[in-house]
Protein backbone atom coordinates (compact mmCIF):
# COMPACT_ATOMS: atom_id res chain seq x y z
CA UNK A 1 0.00 0.00 0.00
CA UNK A 2 1.50 3.42 -0.56
CA UNK A 3 2.99 5.52 2.10
CA UNK A 4 0.64 7.31 4.55
CA UNK A 5 2.17 10.49 3.90
CA UNK A 6 1.61 10.17 -0.13
CA UNK A 7 -2.47 9.15 0.58
CA UNK A 8 -4.62 11.32 -2.36
CA UNK A 9 -7.85 11.16 -0.39
CA UNK A 10 -10.08 8.83 0.77
CA UNK A 11 -12.52 7.21 -1.70
CA UNK A 12 -15.86 6.30 -0.51
CA UNK A 13 -18.24 3.06 -2.21
CA UNK A 14 -21.54 2.20 -1.53
CA UNK A 15 -24.29 0.61 -3.76
CA UNK A 16 -28.11 0.80 -3.33
CA UNK A 17 -31.64 -0.65 -4.61
CA UNK A 18 -31.82 -4.35 -5.84
CA UNK A 19 -28.84 -6.49 -6.34
CA UNK A 20 -27.51 -7.09 -9.69
CA UNK A 21 -24.83 -8.73 -11.28
CA UNK A 22 -22.06 -6.74 -12.26
CA UNK A 23 -21.94 -4.72 -8.90
CA UNK A 24 -18.89 -6.56 -7.49
CA UNK A 25 -16.68 -6.36 -10.78
CA UNK A 26 -17.61 -2.35 -10.03
CA UNK A 27 -16.28 -2.30 -6.52
CA UNK A 28 -13.18 -4.49 -7.56
CA UNK A 29 -12.66 -1.96 -10.90
CA UNK A 30 -12.63 1.15 -8.85
CA UNK A 31 -10.72 -0.15 -5.38
CA UNK A 32 -7.86 -2.02 -7.40
CA UNK A 33 -7.21 1.27 -9.65
CA UNK A 34 -7.87 3.76 -6.53
CA UNK A 35 -4.95 2.18 -4.83
CA UNK A 36 -2.41 1.90 -7.09
CA UNK A 37 -3.22 5.53 -7.58
CA UNK A 38 -2.26 6.04 -4.07
CA UNK A 39 -6.04 6.71 -2.45
CA UNK A 40 -7.19 4.40 0.02
CA UNK A 41 -11.08 3.05 -0.17
CA UNK A 42 -13.72 2.83 2.23
CA UNK A 43 -16.89 0.38 1.80
CA UNK A 44 -20.02 1.54 3.12
CA UNK A 45 -22.20 -1.14 4.05
CA UNK A 46 -25.81 -1.45 3.36
CA UNK A 47 -26.00 1.48 0.60
CA UNK A 48 -27.38 4.86 2.19
CA UNK A 49 -28.14 2.65 4.92
CA UNK A 50 -24.64 2.62 6.41
CA UNK A 51 -24.37 6.30 6.19
CA UNK A 52 -27.21 6.94 8.34
CA UNK A 53 -25.74 4.21 10.53
CA UNK A 54 -22.80 5.26 11.39
CA UNK A 55 -22.32 6.48 15.18
CA UNK A 56 -19.08 9.00 15.11
CA UNK A 57 -17.34 7.28 17.93
CA UNK A 58 -13.94 6.88 16.85
CA UNK A 59 -14.27 3.93 20.42
CA UNK A 60 -17.28 2.29 18.29
CA UNK A 61 -17.94 -0.47 16.62
CA UNK A 62 -19.19 0.53 13.31
CA UNK A 63 -18.17 -2.61 11.21
CA UNK A 64 -21.46 -2.77 10.53
CA UNK A 65 -21.67 0.06 8.62
CA UNK A 66 -18.30 0.21 6.40
CA UNK A 67 -15.56 -1.66 5.67
CA UNK A 68 -12.01 -0.73 4.13
CA UNK A 69 -11.24 -2.02 1.59
CA UNK A 70 -7.97 -4.19 -0.21
CA UNK A 71 -7.39 -5.92 -3.42
CA UNK A 72 -7.32 -9.20 -1.39
CA UNK A 73 -11.04 -8.57 -0.39
CA UNK A 74 -12.05 -7.04 -3.66
CA UNK A 75 -10.56 -9.90 -5.81
CA UNK A 76 -11.87 -12.50 -3.96
CA UNK A 77 -15.69 -11.50 -4.57
CA UNK A 78 -14.79 -9.44 -7.76
CA UNK A 79 -16.13 -12.56 -9.94
CA UNK A 80 -19.64 -13.00 -8.52
CA UNK A 81 -23.03 -11.51 -8.36
CA UNK A 82 -24.80 -9.51 -5.82
CA UNK A 83 -22.55 -6.84 -3.97
CA UNK A 84 -20.11 -7.79 -0.77
CA UNK A 85 -21.26 -4.33 0.65
CA UNK A 86 -24.80 -4.96 0.63
CA UNK A 87 -27.31 -2.89 -0.30
CA UNK A 88 -30.90 -1.23 0.94
CA UNK A 89 -33.58 0.98 -0.04
CA UNK A 90 -32.75 3.99 2.42
CA UNK A 91 -33.38 7.81 1.32
CA UNK A 92 -31.38 9.75 4.06
CA UNK A 93 -33.77 12.53 3.07
CA UNK A 94 -37.22 10.70 3.59
CA UNK A 95 -36.82 8.32 6.60
CA UNK A 96 -39.49 6.96 8.77
CA UNK A 97 -39.90 7.85 12.51
CA UNK A 98 -39.14 3.83 13.65
CA UNK A 99 -36.12 3.72 10.71
CA UNK A 100 -34.62 6.39 12.85
CA UNK A 101 -31.25 4.99 13.64
CA UNK A 102 -31.81 4.37 17.70
CA UNK A 103 -28.37 6.85 18.52
CA UNK A 104 -30.57 9.82 16.87
CA UNK A 105 -33.99 8.94 17.83
CA UNK A 106 -33.80 12.17 19.99
CA UNK A 107 -33.10 13.98 17.70
CA UNK A 108 -35.00 13.58 14.93
CA UNK A 109 -38.85 12.64 16.20
CA UNK A 110 -40.94 14.03 13.41
CA UNK A 111 -42.87 10.96 11.25
CA UNK A 112 -40.64 11.61 8.13
CA UNK A 113 -37.41 12.98 8.71
CA UNK A 114 -33.92 14.03 7.03
CA UNK A 115 -31.15 12.66 7.89
CA UNK A 116 -28.79 14.68 5.26
CA UNK A 117 -27.39 16.64 7.82
CA UNK A 118 -25.97 13.46 9.36
CA UNK A 119 -24.55 11.82 6.47
CA UNK A 120 -22.58 14.98 5.52
CA UNK A 121 -20.91 14.85 9.02
CA UNK A 122 -20.43 11.01 8.56
CA UNK A 123 -18.68 11.59 5.34
CA UNK A 124 -16.30 13.99 7.13
CA UNK A 125 -16.12 11.76 10.36
CA UNK A 126 -14.99 9.14 7.42
CA UNK A 127 -12.80 11.56 6.23
CA UNK A 128 -14.23 10.51 2.56
CA UNK A 129 -12.60 13.15 -0.22
CA UNK A 130 -15.00 11.51 -3.18
CA UNK A 131 -17.97 9.43 -3.02
CA UNK A 132 -18.92 6.78 -5.83
CA UNK A 133 -21.87 5.51 -5.67
CA UNK A 134 -23.45 2.76 -7.80
CA UNK A 135 -27.75 2.71 -8.11
CA UNK A 136 -30.76 3.09 -10.17
CA UNK A 137 -32.44 6.65 -10.41
CA UNK A 138 -33.67 6.40 -6.62
CA UNK A 139 -30.16 5.73 -5.05
CA UNK A 140 -28.60 8.26 -7.52
CA UNK A 141 -31.24 11.08 -6.78
CA UNK A 142 -29.97 11.51 -3.31
CA UNK A 143 -26.66 11.32 -4.78
CA UNK A 144 -27.52 14.58 -6.57
CA UNK A 145 -29.07 15.99 -3.47
CA UNK A 146 -25.32 15.16 -1.94
CA UNK A 147 -23.57 16.40 -5.13
CA UNK A 148 -26.02 19.98 -4.13
CA UNK A 149 -24.61 20.02 -0.34
CA UNK A 150 -21.06 20.19 -1.83
CA UNK A 151 -19.97 16.20 -1.54
CA UNK A 152 -17.70 15.21 -4.44
CA UNK A 153 -19.78 12.68 -5.60
CA UNK A 154 -19.19 10.72 -9.25
CA UNK A 155 -22.34 8.03 -10.04
CA UNK A 156 -22.25 4.66 -11.61
CA UNK A 157 -25.54 3.49 -12.92
CA UNK A 158 -27.01 0.22 -12.30
CA UNK A 159 -30.18 -1.44 -12.59
CA UNK A 160 -32.12 -3.94 -14.50
CA UNK A 161 -34.70 -1.92 -15.60
CA UNK A 162 -31.67 -0.07 -17.42
CA UNK A 163 -34.20 2.78 -17.03
CA UNK A 164 -31.70 5.84 -15.12
CA UNK A 165 -31.61 8.63 -17.78
CA UNK A 166 -28.43 9.81 -19.32
CA UNK A 167 -26.96 5.92 -20.46
CA UNK A 168 -27.84 3.99 -22.78
CA UNK A 169 -26.41 0.96 -20.38
CA UNK A 170 -26.95 0.60 -16.78
CA UNK A 171 -24.75 -2.33 -14.78
CA UNK A 172 -27.32 -5.35 -14.61
CA UNK A 173 -29.40 -5.29 -17.63
CA UNK A 174 -27.46 -7.43 -20.08
CA UNK A 175 -27.49 -10.26 -17.15
CA UNK A 176 -31.20 -9.98 -16.54
CA UNK A 177 -32.07 -9.95 -20.69
CA UNK A 178 -29.53 -13.37 -20.66
CA UNK A 179 -31.71 -15.02 -18.15
CA UNK A 180 -35.01 -14.13 -19.37
CA UNK A 181 -34.12 -15.49 -22.83
CA UNK A 182 -32.43 -18.14 -21.01
CA UNK A 183 -35.65 -19.25 -18.32
CA UNK A 184 -38.27 -18.37 -21.13
CA UNK A 185 -36.71 -21.32 -23.55
CA UNK A 186 -36.17 -23.52 -21.01
CA UNK A 187 -40.15 -23.25 -19.85
CA UNK A 188 -41.33 -23.51 -23.18
CA UNK A 189 -40.34 -27.81 -23.45
CA UNK A 190 -42.99 -27.37 -20.78
CA UNK A 191 -45.77 -25.19 -22.45
CA UNK A 192 -45.23 -27.27 -25.80
CA UNK A 193 -45.81 -30.68 -23.76
CA UNK A 194 -49.46 -29.39 -22.60
CA UNK A 195 -50.06 -26.69 -25.61
CA UNK A 196 -50.78 -24.11 -23.15
CA UNK A 197 -49.86 -20.28 -22.78
CA UNK A 198 -47.04 -19.35 -21.09
CA UNK A 199 -47.14 -16.26 -19.31
CA UNK A 200 -43.90 -15.01 -17.92
CA UNK A 201 -43.94 -11.79 -15.55
CA UNK A 202 -40.71 -9.87 -15.52
CA UNK A 203 -39.26 -6.95 -13.91
CA UNK A 204 -40.07 -3.24 -15.25
CA UNK A 205 -41.87 -0.44 -13.13
CA UNK A 206 -41.68 2.34 -15.64
CA UNK A 207 -39.56 0.94 -18.28
CA UNK A 208 -40.31 -2.02 -20.76
CA UNK A 209 -37.19 -3.07 -21.54
CA UNK A 210 -36.37 -6.12 -19.72
CA UNK A 211 -39.54 -7.27 -21.40
CA UNK A 212 -39.11 -5.75 -24.98
CA UNK A 213 -35.68 -6.79 -25.82
CA UNK A 214 -35.95 -10.33 -24.86
CA UNK A 215 -39.30 -10.70 -27.28
CA UNK A 216 -37.21 -8.99 -29.74
CA UNK A 217 -34.73 -11.37 -29.47
CA UNK A 218 -37.16 -14.26 -29.86
CA UNK A 219 -38.18 -15.56 -26.42
CA UNK A 220 -41.44 -14.70 -26.89
CA UNK A 221 -44.58 -14.14 -29.34
CA UNK A 222 -45.84 -10.69 -27.34
CA UNK A 223 -44.76 -8.58 -24.68
CA UNK A 224 -46.85 -5.63 -22.70
CA UNK A 225 -45.15 -3.19 -21.15
CA UNK A 226 -46.08 -0.25 -18.36
CA UNK A 227 -46.05 2.51 -21.24
CA UNK A 228 -49.12 1.06 -23.09
CA UNK A 229 -52.07 0.03 -21.61
CA UNK A 230 -53.19 -3.38 -23.28
CA UNK A 231 -56.37 -4.71 -24.16
CA UNK A 232 -56.54 -8.38 -22.94
CA UNK A 233 -59.15 -9.02 -25.67
CA UNK A 234 -56.65 -8.35 -27.95
CA UNK A 235 -54.12 -10.13 -26.03
CA UNK A 236 -55.88 -13.36 -26.15
CA UNK A 237 -56.84 -13.26 -29.66
CA UNK A 238 -52.96 -12.92 -30.96
CA UNK A 239 -51.72 -15.44 -28.76
CA UNK A 240 -54.39 -18.28 -29.83
CA UNK A 241 -53.16 -17.17 -32.93
CA UNK A 242 -49.82 -17.40 -32.56
CA UNK A 243 -50.70 -20.93 -30.96
CA UNK A 244 -52.39 -21.93 -33.36
CA UNK A 245 -49.26 -21.84 -35.78
CA UNK A 246 -46.98 -23.16 -33.84
CA UNK A 247 -46.40 -27.10 -34.56
CA UNK A 248 -46.00 -27.56 -30.60
CA UNK A 249 -49.21 -25.70 -30.09
CA UNK A 250 -48.57 -23.23 -27.30
CA UNK A 251 -47.18 -19.65 -27.24
CA UNK A 252 -45.84 -17.05 -25.13
CA UNK A 253 -46.40 -13.58 -23.20
CA UNK A 254 -43.39 -11.42 -21.61
CA UNK A 255 -45.56 -9.26 -18.77
CA UNK A 256 -43.80 -6.58 -17.42
CA UNK A 257 -44.53 -6.52 -13.46
CA UNK A 258 -45.10 -2.38 -14.42
CA UNK A 259 -48.39 -3.28 -16.96
CA UNK A 260 -51.49 -2.16 -16.85
CA UNK A 261 -54.66 -2.81 -18.45
CA UNK A 262 -56.28 -0.66 -20.38
CA UNK A 263 -58.27 1.81 -17.96
CA UNK A 264 -56.56 -0.20 -15.08
CA UNK A 265 -54.14 0.76 -12.72
CA UNK A 266 -50.89 -0.54 -11.62
CA UNK A 267 -50.98 -4.26 -9.48
CA UNK A 268 -49.37 -4.48 -6.12
CA UNK A 269 -48.43 -7.21 -4.01
CA UNK A 270 -49.06 -4.87 -0.76
CA UNK A 271 -49.83 -1.24 0.36
CA UNK A 272 -46.53 -0.88 2.05
CA UNK A 273 -44.35 1.90 0.37
CA UNK A 274 -40.55 2.20 0.33
CA UNK A 275 -38.74 4.99 1.80
CA UNK A 276 -38.50 6.16 -2.18
CA UNK A 277 -42.82 6.24 -2.46
CA UNK A 278 -42.99 2.86 -4.29
CA UNK A 279 -45.18 0.24 -3.32
CA UNK A 280 -43.97 -3.30 -4.23
CA UNK A 281 -44.96 -4.74 -7.51
CA UNK A 282 -46.44 -8.06 -8.80
CA UNK A 283 -49.43 -9.47 -9.43
CA UNK A 284 -49.90 -9.12 -12.67
CA UNK A 285 -48.45 -12.16 -14.87
CA UNK A 286 -51.40 -14.14 -12.46
CA UNK A 287 -54.21 -11.98 -13.56
CA UNK A 288 -53.30 -12.09 -17.24
CA UNK A 289 -52.93 -15.79 -16.70
CA UNK A 290 -56.78 -15.54 -15.35
CA UNK A 291 -58.17 -13.89 -17.86
CA UNK A 292 -56.59 -15.54 -20.96
CA UNK A 293 -58.18 -18.88 -19.32
CA UNK A 294 -61.25 -16.97 -19.39
CA UNK A 295 -61.40 -15.24 -22.64
CA UNK A 296 -59.35 -17.87 -24.70
CA UNK A 297 -62.64 -19.83 -25.65
CA UNK A 298 -64.07 -16.94 -27.35
CA UNK A 299 -61.09 -17.26 -29.92
CA UNK A 300 -60.35 -20.86 -29.79
CA UNK A 301 -63.93 -22.67 -31.30
CA UNK A 302 -64.76 -22.85 -27.76
CA UNK A 303 -62.35 -24.76 -26.06
CA UNK A 304 -60.76 -23.43 -23.26
CA UNK A 305 -56.41 -22.97 -23.14
CA UNK A 306 -54.70 -23.36 -20.07
CA UNK A 307 -52.07 -21.44 -18.51
CA UNK A 308 -48.51 -22.00 -17.25
CA UNK A 309 -47.91 -18.91 -15.25
CA UNK A 310 -44.06 -18.22 -14.14
CA UNK A 311 -42.67 -15.12 -12.26
CA UNK A 312 -39.31 -14.71 -12.69
CA UNK A 313 -38.18 -12.33 -10.03
CA UNK A 314 -34.84 -13.08 -8.33
CA UNK A 315 -34.01 -15.69 -10.74
CA UNK A 316 -32.44 -13.06 -13.43
CA UNK A 317 -30.67 -10.87 -10.74
CA UNK A 318 -28.98 -13.61 -8.62
CA UNK A 319 -25.89 -15.44 -9.76
CA UNK A 320 -22.98 -14.65 -11.53
CA UNK A 321 -22.73 -11.27 -14.37
CA UNK A 322 -22.39 -12.40 -18.05
CA UNK A 323 -19.60 -11.33 -20.32
CA UNK A 324 -21.02 -7.35 -20.58
CA UNK A 325 -21.85 -7.25 -17.04
CA UNK A 326 -18.37 -8.47 -16.09
CA UNK A 327 -16.64 -5.71 -18.83
CA UNK A 328 -18.67 -2.24 -18.85
CA UNK A 329 -18.47 -2.36 -14.99
CA UNK A 330 -14.76 -2.40 -15.18
CA UNK A 331 -14.67 0.14 -17.89
CA UNK A 332 -17.61 2.32 -15.35
CA UNK A 333 -14.89 1.81 -11.99
CA UNK A 334 -12.11 3.14 -14.38
CA UNK A 335 -14.06 5.72 -15.58
CA UNK A 336 -15.23 7.14 -12.50
CA UNK A 337 -11.44 7.09 -11.51
CA UNK A 338 -10.38 9.36 -14.08
CA UNK A 339 -12.87 11.79 -13.29
CA UNK A 340 -11.72 11.93 -9.77
CA UNK A 341 -8.08 12.32 -11.00
CA UNK A 342 -9.49 14.93 -13.22
CA UNK A 343 -11.13 16.62 -9.80
CA UNK A 344 -14.20 16.55 -12.15
CA UNK A 345 -17.24 16.10 -9.99
CA UNK A 346 -20.90 15.71 -9.89
CA UNK A 347 -21.01 13.43 -12.85
CA UNK A 348 -22.65 10.20 -13.54
CA UNK A 349 -20.40 8.17 -15.89
CA UNK A 350 -22.29 6.78 -18.97
CA UNK A 351 -22.24 4.65 -22.29
CA UNK A 352 -24.14 6.13 -25.03
CA UNK A 353 -23.59 4.88 -28.64
CA UNK A 354 -21.52 2.61 -28.02
CA UNK A 355 -18.58 4.86 -26.45
CA UNK A 356 -17.92 5.41 -22.88
CA UNK A 357 -18.52 8.76 -21.46
CA UNK A 358 -19.69 10.62 -19.03
CA UNK A 359 -23.22 13.83 -18.07
CA UNK A 360 -23.73 15.57 -15.61
CA UNK A 361 -25.13 13.92 -12.66
CA UNK A 362 -28.42 15.81 -12.11
CA UNK A 363 -29.70 13.89 -15.82
CA UNK A 364 -30.65 11.57 -13.26
CA UNK A 365 -33.32 13.26 -11.73
CA UNK A 366 -34.33 15.73 -14.85
CA UNK A 367 -36.83 12.83 -16.89
CA UNK A 368 -37.98 9.22 -16.59
CA UNK A 369 -36.62 6.86 -19.27
CA UNK A 370 -38.94 4.74 -21.10
CA UNK A 371 -39.43 2.74 -24.07
CA UNK A 372 -39.92 4.89 -27.42
CA UNK A 373 -43.58 3.80 -27.97
CA UNK A 374 -44.14 5.53 -30.63
CA UNK A 375 -40.65 3.85 -32.55
CA UNK A 376 -40.06 0.50 -30.70
CA UNK A 377 -43.74 -0.55 -29.76
CA UNK A 378 -46.22 -1.80 -32.41
CA UNK A 379 -49.64 -1.63 -29.82
CA UNK A 380 -51.81 -3.24 -32.82
CA UNK A 381 -49.29 -6.22 -32.36
CA UNK A 382 -48.29 -5.99 -29.18
CA UNK A 383 -44.47 -6.49 -29.97
CA UNK A 384 -41.17 -4.96 -30.96
CA UNK A 385 -41.11 -2.47 -33.37
CA UNK A 386 -38.41 -1.21 -35.74
CA UNK A 387 -37.62 -0.12 -38.92
CA UNK A 388 -33.57 -0.10 -39.26
CA UNK A 389 -30.74 -1.09 -37.13
CA UNK A 390 -28.02 0.67 -38.70
CA UNK A 391 -25.98 3.01 -36.45
CA UNK A 392 -28.50 1.85 -33.64
CA UNK A 393 -26.57 1.16 -30.11
CA UNK A 394 -25.93 -2.32 -29.11
CA UNK A 395 -29.28 -2.35 -27.28
CA UNK A 396 -31.45 -0.56 -29.94
CA UNK A 397 -34.55 0.47 -28.03
CA UNK A 398 -32.43 1.25 -24.58
CA UNK A 399 -31.39 4.39 -25.94
CA UNK A 400 -32.90 7.68 -25.14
Amino acid sequence: MANINKIKGVIGILTGGGDVPGLNPAIRAITIRALREGFKVIGIRRGWGGMIDIVRDKKYDNSNNFIWLSEEIVNRAGRTGGTFLHSSRTRPSHVPKPNVPEHLKDVYTDEINDLTPEVIKNLEFLGIDHLIPIGGDDTLSYAVRLHNEGINVVAIPKTMDNDVPGTDYCIGFSTCVTRTIELTHSLRTTAGSHERFLVIEVFGRYAGFTALLPTMAGAANRCVIPEYQFDMERLTELLVADRYTNPSKYSVVLVSEGAMFEGAQMIFENEEKDMFGHKKLGGIGDLVSRKLKELSPKYNNGRRINVINQRLGYLVRCGNPDAIDSIVPMAFGNLALDLILENSHGRLVTLKNGRYDNQQIEIVTSFKKKVDVDKYYNTERLRPFYKSFESKPLFIMASD
